[in-house]
């Protein structure tokens, strides 16, 4: 697909990729702002429903769209036209969607993304895997912060953070983006703002199992903080800066997620300490559920960074070795004693 060298920024709409809740919820925001906004799905039945209905009936039936987002399942003519992508898949599939659109990128087209969570096989952040597939020569973006797409969905107060190397791209979507009712910074710490939007779905999943065991308000607290010093120093070990896990893209959605039951993850924790086993508990969310496949990811990050993670490693153990949950808790309480800073 060839595209005019003279794209015009103004008034070229977004391409948002990916049809599942969230995917569908960026989208119906974007176009609620004013951007004209056209949403990809893979599923040509599903996508046509969508025309008819006008909404996400089957993952987001609170969101209404906006006569300004058009929908579909043909990928060449979602980006024709388009300066900025957005990808909106589960970490399992971004490279293969990467891979699909690549040859239809022209050279001034920009990508940002929201998927969430370390390559399992490679251990690479998302913008890492994008520029092993698409090269370095776009600028490039992700968002992330504490949010639920359901609430994005209905209109409902939010704030999130759109991160670039790239200020430019990264106030454009965050312009795009806001509105009365939704609030977008920017940060230039990509890294930082991948790492905790990674490692805060294994510790929700935690949540989830302390919640579920019947362990109290303090010792939910304690994992939260515990968890974001392990956050912390994985992201500096990656090269992140401190200052972006206190705010909405590290503290934020660690708090939201590992405290509300409309995250899959603590949802999926609650199952597992109710009795369900891995299959039981994903079949009972119906959606993907990001931090199963996190907890290997981060573990593997971990040691090869020579990172002490104990609460991830502990959520590892209880997911593929077995380990009864409430044993990760008296493992924890059992570790030396040691500054809190640490």
């Amino acid at each position: 697909m060839q595209l005019a060298a003279g794209l015009a920024q103004a008034g070229s709409p977004i391409a948002v990729l990916g049809a599942g809740s969230w995917g569908t919820a960026l989208a119906i925001q974007f176009a609620r702002s004013g951007k004209a906004t056209r949403l990809w799905g893979r599923d040509p039945l599903q996508m046509a429903e969508m025309v008819r209905e006008r909404a996400n009936r089957r993952y987001l039936p609170q969101g209404h769209f906006p006569e300004s987002l058009s929908v579909g399942a043909d990928l060449d003519s979602t980006l024709a036209g388009a300066l900025d992508v957005l990808v909106v898949v589960p970490s399992d599939s971004f490279r293969a969607i990467l891979g699909q659109i690549r040859p239809l990128l022209a050279p001034q087209m920009r990508l940002a993304w929201a998927t969430k969570g370390f390559e399992a096989q490679s251990g690479l952040l998302p913008q890492q895997v994008a520029r092993d597939t698409l090269g370095t020569g776009r600028a490039f973006a992700v968002l992330s912060g504490p949010t639920f797409a359901a609430e994005v969905g209905a209109g409902l107060p939010t704030a999130m953070t759109v991160a670039s190397a790239d200020a430019a791209f990264a106030a454009a979507l965050a312009q795009d983006l806001s509105s009365p009712s939704f609030r977008a910074y920017t940060s230039t710490d990509i890294v930082g703002v991948e790492v905790g939007g990674a490692v805060k779905n294994v510790l929700a999943l935690a949540a989830g199992l302390s919640d579920g065991l019947g362990f109290g308000a303090n010792s939910r607290i304690a994992l939260i903080t515990r968890g974001l010093t392990e956050m912390v120093r994985l992201g500096v070990a990656l090269g992140a800066k401190r200052e972006t896990f206190m705010g909405l893209a590290g503290l934020g959605d660690l708090v939201l997620s590992c405290t509300d039951d409309q995250s899959r993850n603590r949802r999926f924790g609650l199952l597992l300490a109710q009795g369900r086993n891995i299959e039981q508990a994903r079949a009972e969310i119906g959606q993907v559920v990001e931090g199963v496949r996190a907890a290997r990811a981060v573990r593997a990050v971990a040691q090869r960074e020579n990172v002490d993670m104990p609460l991830c490693e502990g959520v590892y153990r209880v997911l593929y070795e077995g380990l009864p949950a409430d044993e990760v808790v008296r493992t924890l309480m059992r570790q030396p004693i040691r500054a809190e800073a640490e």
